[in-house]
């Protein structure tokens, strides 16, 4: 039993450790709850996205929904296991946060040994989008359509790669193509996109991925630091054997 001299010398500390591990929990529930939307709003917007990529990706948003769902519920458990200022909670709370930063971890390994993998399943999707392009509002041709337009590219690596396609030998360029708005380009070359939307897309992931690998790192070493301060706050209880009047 601590001498209560030494448990008033510990109070203040363990208060302070409640006082972070509390702002650090509500930090993680709002990245859980960013993860929710996240996921829901590429359900709603990006699935056509998704499915040029491969036929799996398509989960890519319940994955996110399912996360953000067991972040949020996590989080809450880490408040109650705070306010409580229970040691055994805080242990489970710690054990949680270093399953979810292993997780992403694997995650994060298996992202970049198949990353070559990922780039050409978006391109062999991509073209079988474009041989089978009807511009009937087809979920793929639909997609196709959107990448162009916001892109202002045409076809996998150039506009060429359309003269394979069956559409183009019965009406030429889609609009989608078009330099333009509300042209219709047929079969005049001049008047489409020169840039391959493939290319394009590739260049705009590559650019993007030290930005990624940077969040991600940040990621991981926030949740390393929620386990060090469950983890702290659980043995400060323990040791000390604080009580909360």
């Amino acid at each position: 039993m601590a001498s209560p001299s030494r448990r008033l010398q510990t109070k203040p500390v363990i208060t302070c450790f409640k006082s972070v591990l509390l702002i650090y929990t509500f930090i993680f529930w709002i990245t859980g709850v960013i993860l929710l939307a996240v996921g829901i709003w590429g359900k709603v917007s990006l699935e056509n996205y998704f499915s040029l990529l491969n036929e799996k990706a398509t989960n890519v948003p319940f994955v996110l929904i399912g996360t953000g769902t067991v972040i949020i519920l996590l989080g809450t458990f880490g408040c109650f296991a705070t306010c409580r200022a229970s040691a055994w909670m805080l242990k489970l709370y710690a054990m949680f946060l270093t399953l979810i930063f292993l997780v992403e971890l694997v995650a994060a390994i298996i992202g970049f040994v198949f990353r070559h993998e990922i780039k050409n399943s978006l391109k062999n999707n991509y073209e079988k989008a474009l041989k089978q392009y009807n511009a009937t509002g087809d979920y793929r041709s639909d997609a196709v359509d959107k990448i162009q337009s916001m892109l202002h590219c045409c076809g996998v690596t150039n506009y060429r790669d359309w003269k394979d396609t069956n559409y183009y030998s019965e009406k030429g360029f889609p609009e989608s193509c078009c330099k333009l708005e509300d042209c219709s380009p047929q079969r005049d070359a001049d008047k489409v996109n020169n840039e391959g939307c493939f290319i394009m897309v590739m260049t705009i992931i590559e650019s993007e991925m030290g930005v990624v690998a940077g969040i991600s790192f940040g990621v991981a070493c926030f949740q390393l630091i929620g386990i060090f301060l469950a983890y702290c706050l659980s043995r400060a209880i323990t040791n000390n054997q604080y009580e909360i009047v």
